[in-house]
């Protein structure tokens, strides 16, 4: 059965992108991870904010409408770093959400493993210069740090969140923010720190300090625009009064310029909100304070792409712009946690302790998130958002720009996963992958396909239409075969729906459909059985 992509495929009779051995030198890669970004926030896909850096890179390159990942962020980056599912990876869970039943499970250690060979592992010994600024979220502990796991430069916060003035660094990482460079880890931070900026810029500081003749893979994760949200005043300022319509305006908005763009078809339908009250509902009080908050959570992902055009001009001035691939894309769906509310006794004290009046929202004292509703206008027209395996939950912003594509401005629909990036990228390195040891030890296997046979014309899709891709997390589980997907989102029941027709996920086909269901929740357990999915006892509901 030929596999139909989402929407109506891109001719791909003509290279989109070369390969390696096609071009004079190894190329340079930059990876740019954007934490709980909305798939609809940049201006290329459909938003308001301002993004022009960002734009620029997405319309000059390839944009992916049908790009997946993980739930949450620990996972994803498992998944990206490694090359296979999660549950292989070590991130089966968050290490953070671990239940008692999953304590000790193969795959549920909590942090990367060590038979897992890292992207940056390989390619550091491969020849390539290895640099990371920022967010981390794969184990806590000097052997699991970055610099550990292949990073010859590295300068990370060891945790999935902390606040982005830095006010909550700690040397203890039970106790507060850890951050560490080089291994080392660090009693302060500079003067002014501002999370994005000084990711950056600290990125920016090693490519200066490490340019030789070698090529060089660049890591930059961004913990914007994750809670606790938090801008400097001045950008801030800037998306004043802007969200006053409400977050179900701001829904139609962007799917109107969504489909203007060609990122979806006219004939999407929306998935009804969830876990949200309609704005009319709310009080003229709760409005303006989540006006502001969507104000400042604007400010966050625009003050990330300004950061993002540094470090695009140090590339340019360095002369290593032209020779540089960059792949941008966002760890999981938007985040929905109202932490006010959260169901996280710990969230909950630290929104309690904070000043979240209105004149402070944004500011290093204060501590919220914008919940459901807005979180929903960022994923429409999916279901959902974080933490669940619908599509709001995993599919997310990405797309490859730089010297390799030679039809910029294209939007390609098929359906592609986070652990398809290490096999891809090194395919486009030149570096040959490990094959069951590397630097002296049994490594796994992995579980990704490369995208260069498809971006380069040679295969109609990279996921053949009865390949069996799944997803579990928090108890909330998926799986898709082609245009099919199967969804729990964390109630225990399935619903089958067909992609292709119907992206929003409104329409339960079960019914009509049984033994279809039938087959993809048997190919369902069948994954569950080969990555070793541990479901939570008790389930855990996620927010």
């Amino acid at each position: 059965m030929k596999f139909r992509t989402l929407f109506a495929s891109l001719a791909l009779t003509s290279a989109i992108v070369a390969p390696a051995a096609a071009q004079e030198k190894r190329p340079n890669i930059l990876v740019i991870v954007a934490d709980d970004l909305g798939y609809s926030d940049l201006g290329a896909f459909g938003g308001e904010i301002s993004t022009p850096n960002l734009d620029k890179l997405a319309t000059r390159g390839i944009r992916f409408t049908g790009f997946h990942t993980a739930p949450t962020c620990s996972p994803t980056r498992s998944m990206l770093l490694s090359g296979t599912d999660n549950h292989r990876a070590g991130l089966g869970t968050m290490a953070e959400m671990q239940a008692p039943n999953q304590l000790g499970k193969p795959g549920h250690e909590g942090y990367l493993r060590s038979d897992i060979a890292a992207l940056p592992e390989i390619l550091s010994a491969g020849g390539y210069r290895t640099l990371f600024s920022g967010k981390w979220h794969l184990g806590l502990t000097p052997e699991q740090d970055p610099h550990a796991r292949g990073f010859q430069h590295s300068f990370a916060l060891l945790q999935g969140a902390g606040n982005h003035f830095g006010t909550d660094i700690s040397t203890d990482p039970k106790a507060g923010a850890t951050y560490r460079e080089d291994g080392k880890t660090l009693a302060a931070l500079p003067d002014g720190f501002y999370s994005s900026d000084g990711f950056a810029t600290k990125l920016i500081d090693q490519l200066r300090a490490t340019r030789d003749d070698r090529p060089f893979f660049a890591y930059l994760a961004f913990t914007a625009p994750h809670w606790p949200l938090q801008a400097p005043p001045e950008t801030v300022a800037k998306y004043r009064g802007r969200y006053d319509a409400g977050y179900e305006a701001l829904r139609a908005e962007r799917l109107t310029r969504q489909v203007a763009l060609g990122l979806v078809p006219a004939s999407s339908a929306q998935h009804s909100l969830d876990n949200a009250r309609a704005w009319k509902e709310l009080s003229a009080q709760e409005r303006q304070t989540a006006s502001r908050s969507m104000e400042v959570y604007a400010a966050m992902v625009d003050r990330m792409d300004q950061n993002v055009g540094r470090v695009i001009d140090a590339l340019k001035a360095s002369g290593e712009y032209d020779n540089t691939i960059i792949l941008f894309l966002a760890d999981n769906g938007a985040e929905g946690m109202d932490l006010v509310h959260a169901k996280n006794p710990r969230f909950r004290t630290h929104a309690a302790k904070a000043d979240n009046s209105l004149d402070n929202l944004g500011k290093a004292s204060s501590y919220v998130s914008y919940g459901p509703g807005w979180a929903q206008a960022a994923t429409t027209p999916s279901w959902l958002y974080k933490a669940f395996a619908t599509e709001g939950g995993t599919r997310t912003t990405a797309f490859l720009s730089g010297p390799v594509v030679s039809r910029p401005g294209s939007v390609a629909h098929p359906y592609l996963n986070v652990m398809d990036v290490t096999p891809t990228l090194l395919d486009l390195a030149g570096v040959a992958a490990p094959k069951g040891e590397f630097q002296g030890r049994a490594v796994q296997p992995r579980l990704g396909t490369s995208w260069v046979p498809w971006l380069s014309g040679k295969a109609d899709v990279v996921h053949a239409a009865d390949e069996s891709i799944g997803t579990e997390l928090f108890g909330s589980r998926a799986l898709r075969q082609g245009d099919w997907k199967i969804t729990d989102p964390g109630d225990g029941s399935w619903r089958l729906f067909n992609i292709a027709q119907d992206p929003g996920e409104t329409t339960d086909l079960s019914h009509r459909e049984p033994a279809r269901r039938a087959a993809l929740e048997q190919a369902w357990d069948a994954y569950a059985k080969s990555v070793g999915v541990v479901l939570p006892q008790p389930q855990i509901m996620v927010e």
